[in-house]
């Protein structure tokens, strides 16, 4: 066991200076889903943690005219089950209810869920596997390694670790951004701009400064919500990480032909994933499974799939396949 500091604000102005003034490491608890293993494993070693789960001002939900927003702190579950989300972005709350159980989604926040790391098993295994995002310069076990889990898209030669994530697939798909707050005020940045693909610095997963705090999620209102939905293929059907998962979300003409088309590709990639080239391929498009395999063929027109793991290529492509279709069949209701 390690000590460690434990700090609990009672606003979040109080957060963010307990953040400005701690000693560098210092972690954020919300849920502590992913915090509590990482800590465990000897992955993290905070000098301090800063508790902000009981920050009411963090956890408001509201779904207006224009846009959904979603404090930090909800819970997953309680986004996931809003009557609003439900009917009018199946997406996003299929993202959330398909993510992880009822226990860890009645804890987990969706902010923090946004910034949960990879479940690589060379990041995690300790010591003895080298790992550029764990240890800098020693480095990526999963090169030569088990690799069929691992990115196909957004590689490197130092990291083909995958984000693990769900909900951020469902929110890049919808343009959402992130308001975020730290010494020098409140900024706003589009949520595709938040995670960062390996390079040469594997280390570095984010862009949020380590003195900032995810604030709320806004979603720019959309008809294109009612016609979506968040596919995800597993190893086993109950609470997996994804080998392949698409966010999908289309509206159609009175003629049936594609006007608007939002593709987010889950489990393949180093992060979040827009597929903005195969989004282009169906507009104009009459919606058929043969469109729709066409814009699966055109996401993962760049994939570099692992030893073992090129069978995700076609699992991808027909992932979006399926996606696609049901997402129409939604919008044509």
């Amino acid at each position: 066991m390690r000590s460690f500091a434990y700090v609990v604000p009672d606003s979040v102005a109080g957060a963010v200076d307990a953040l400005a003034a701690a000693e560098p490491g210092t972690r954020i608890l919300a849920g502590g889903t992913t915090l509590y293993d990482l800590m465990k494993l000897g992955i993290e070693a905070p000098p301090a943690v800063i508790d902000i789960h009981r920050l009411a001002e963090l956890t408001e939900i509201s779904t207006g005219e224009d846009e959904l927003s979603f404090g930090a702190g909800a819970r997953m579950a309680e986004v996931a089950d809003h009557p609003v989300v439900r009917r009018d972005y199946p997406a996003l709350s299929e993202s959330l209810w398909r993510a992880a159980s009822q226990q860890l989604r009645n804890m987990a926040t969706v902010g923090g869920n946004l910034l949960q790391r990879t479940r690589c098993g060379y990041f995690r295994g300790g010591a003895e596997f080298p790992c550029n995002k764990r240890n800098p310069g020693s480095g990526c076990a999963a090169l030569e390694g088990l690799d069929r889990t691992h990115a196909l898209l957004g590689t490197s030669d130092t990291c083909i670790a995958t984000y693990p994530g769900d909900w951020a697939v469902a929110l890049i798909a919808f343009d959402a951004e992130l308001d975020v707050v730290g010494p020098a005020g409140e900024r706003t940045l589009p949520l595709g701009e938040l995670h960062v693909e390996p390079g040469d610095n594997p280390l570095l997963e984010h862009t949020l400064g380590p003195d900032e705090l995810i604030l709320r999620i806004r979603v720019p209102a959309t008809p294109a919500g009612r016609g979506s939905t968040y596919h995800k293929i597993r190893d086993r059907e109950s609470y997996a990480f994804a080998l392949t998962s698409a966010a999908s979300a289309v509206t159609l003409d009175a003629q049936g032909m594609v006007t608007d088309c939002r593709i987010g590709l889950g489990g393949v990639a180093t992060r979040p994933w827009r597929a903005t080239a195969a989004e282009r391929s169906l507009i104009g498009e009459r919606l058929t499974r043969e469109t729709a395999r066409r814009a699966g063929e055109v996401a993962f027109a760049e994939a570099r799939p692992p030893r073992t793991g090129a069978f995700r290529v076609e699992l991808g492509i027909r992932t979006v396949t399926d996606a696609l279709l049901t997402a129409g069949k939604r919008a044509a209701r």
